[in-house]
Order: structure tokens, then sequence, then C-alpha cells
């Protein structure tokens, strides 16, 4: 798996010009590498795959990181870098952009002095946008384990019941299921605060008559889930049942409609345009989805600006809301894969609309 990629990589490092890499980012070095230490970067050139990391992981690093030369880094990584890359003859390096700071590039600059630096965007992000069939696997294990964790947190959504309480469940129950983490800080919003798209959990006691938005996920195996679901404590009212019931149509006519070949731009504009409809478009104001897999948050976008084409391989999350300052708001998420000929959904928690005494 790991030969594959690198050659992928060095596909694209052919189209851009350049004779070799430098990935700073742990993220893309995990994915390149399957090396899961906390430190290391990966030269990639046309002839060499190398990992370069410090005494710690010496004898970790050359286990998991299949087809790499491991090699153990000068204080200065960078002075190891500069000796491999003029041993290849190479007088020009891509390095990431968006991961190094400016001071970093100062550093770096100084210690390849005599080589040329070429800044890069998201070649490796590129390659991870197409998940290959054991990453979906995995992914479906983590979407599977959070629908688990939905049936499981019914039974802790009643009137008394503290907000932070059901996120430390949350957290609990995944981990004892085999994630290492949630995904990310779990969303527990009910009555008014579950108008805030992002709304952490709280000190805030649930009560009856009102929505509770749950967003969460299961970090496992290196790969995130991610899932929302909205219920009611006690009894709905009519603005209750309607807010739900948009969200649900939006959600649902972009699943059936969302497929391969189309850009971000266009799903996002199926859910956006059933809200907008119904005269609540602007209490619609994030994207409809967004890629995710080592990453909770990666790309490709479903948003106005998303502009990149839907692909198989691809997993994404589809996931409209409305969001009604002082009353409350509804999200419905479901992670999916883009497929040859349409989709396939990962998350399969009830999308019914939800009413716990």
């Amino acid at each position: 798996m790991q030969q594959a990629r690198i050659e992928r990589l060095r596909a694209l490092l052919q189209q851009q010009g350049l004779q070799a890499l430098l990935i700073t980012n742990a993220t893309n070095r995990m994915y390149m590498t399957g090396f899961t230490g906390s430190s290391g970067v990966v030269l990639i050139s046309e002839a060499k795959a190398y990992l370069l990391t410090d005494f710690r992981y010496m004898t970790q690093a050359p286990a998991q990181a299949a087809g790499y030369e491991v090699v153990e880094h000068a204080p200065n990584p960078m002075d190891t870098v500069k000796e491999l890359l003029t041993k290849q003859g190479i007088g020009k390096v891509g390095f990431e952009q968006n991961d190094m700071t400016y001071g970093a590039y100062l550093g770096t600059a100084k210690a390849l002095a005599g080589i040329e630096l070429a800044a890069t965007e998201g070649l490796v992000e590129q390659l991870r946008m197409i998940k290959d069939e054991a990453e979906i696997a995995v992914m479906q294990e983590a979407a599977d384990l959070a629908d688990r964790t939905f049936t499981h947190i019914l039974g802790y959504l009643k009137p008394g019941a503290k907000e932070a309480d059901i996120a430390l469940e949350i957290e609990m129950f995944v981990r004892r299921n085999g994630a290492a983490s949630t995904s990310f800080e779990t969303i527990v919003a009910s009555g008014e605060r579950s108008a805030l798209p992002h709304g952490k959990a709280s000190d805030r006691i649930l009560q009856t008559n009102e929505f509770v938005k749950l967003d969460y996920g299961a970090y496992y195996n290196r790969y995130c889930s991610d899932i929302t679901r909205t219920v009611v404590l006690g009894k709905p009212t009519d603005k209750h049942k309607e807010i739900y019931n948009i969200v649900l149509e939006a959600q649902l006519e972009t699943l059936d409609k969302i497929k391969p070949g189309m850009t971000g731009k266009e799903a996002d504009a199926i859910a956006r345009d059933i809200i907008a409809r119904y005269g609540y478009g602007d209490h619609f104001g994030h994207g409809t989805g967004h890629g995710l897999g080592m990453e909770i948050h990666e790309a490709p976008r479903l948003s106005k600006q998303g502009n990149t084409v839907l692909t198989p391989g691809m997993t994404v999350t589809v996931e409209p809301g409305i969001y009604l300052p002082g009353f409350g708001g509804v999200r419905i998420e479901d992670d999916i894969v883009i497929t040859d000929t349409g989709i396939k959904i990962l998350t399969k928690s009830s999308k019914d609309f939800i009413v716990l005494d």
C-alpha cells in the first residue's frame, strides 16, 4: 500500500516539475509511511523514499514504514535532508506551504542553503481525497461504532441530565469499543443552545419540550466518522416538527441526487435550495458537507465554494441544518462514499423524528 502511494505521489511531482518533496505535515507523514510516531519528516524523490526520525523511533519506524529507508537524523533534521538531497544531485525540493510556519521556512532555507525551496499546496492531500478499499473498510467500522453509540446514548437523554455528562458518556463508549477517542470535541447542544452549529457540551441541564442535538464521531484505527442526530425531549411543538422535516427533506434529497461528476457546489445547492424555498435560507449558514478521513475536515467541500469534482472513492459528510436563535436548531448528518454510480451511505442511525419522554 505504501509503495503505491509513493508512486502516485511521484507522478504528481513529475507534473509539478519537481524531483523531490519534503513532507512535514504529521497526518501526511502517517498516510505516506504508516509510521505512527510523533516526530519525523519524509523525503521522497524520483529514486528514493526516506523517513527521517530520531533515536526514540529507530526500532518502531522500520517495522511500520514499509518501502522506506529509515534514517536517524541529525539534531537539526534539515541538515540530514540537505545531505540526502546533495547525494542525489537534487538542487530543488518542494515543501508543504500550508504546514510550514514562516519561522520554520526561514530555518529550513538556512539549513538547505544552495537548494531551492519550491512551495507546493495539497499534493499529499490530493491523494488522500481518494480512499482505497482498505480505508473505506476502516471508515465503515468507524461509522458503525458511531451508530452503536447513538443507540447507546438515547438512554441517557432525559430531563435533568447535563450536556457535559452526555458528552463524557459518548467519549467513554467509543473508547470502550475500540476507538482511540472521539473524532473531535463532542457537541451536545440542547434547547436554545441547539441553535449553535458548534455548541460544544456545557453544564446546561436538559429540559422537557426541547431539541437535543448530538454531533460526534469515533476516531478508529486512524480514521474518523462524523454523525449528527437531533431528537426532542417531551412534547414537540409544530415549529420543532416543521424545521426537523425541512432539514430531513433537504438531507434525503441531497443523498438521493449527489453523484460522481458533480461539483461540491452543485451538491451543496441541492440542500440549500430546499431550505431556502421554505424561507429558512438565512438560517443555514455553513456548507452542506466536508471531506473526512484521517482528519475530521478534509477536501473536498460541499459548499458554495466547492469547486472540486466529486470522484469515486471520496468520502464526505452530508449535513444540512436550520438554526433559529432563541428557539433551537436541527442538523442531520451522514457519512457517504462516492461510488461509480452514486453513493454508499456509511452511517445508518435512524433519522425518524425521535421523541423521548
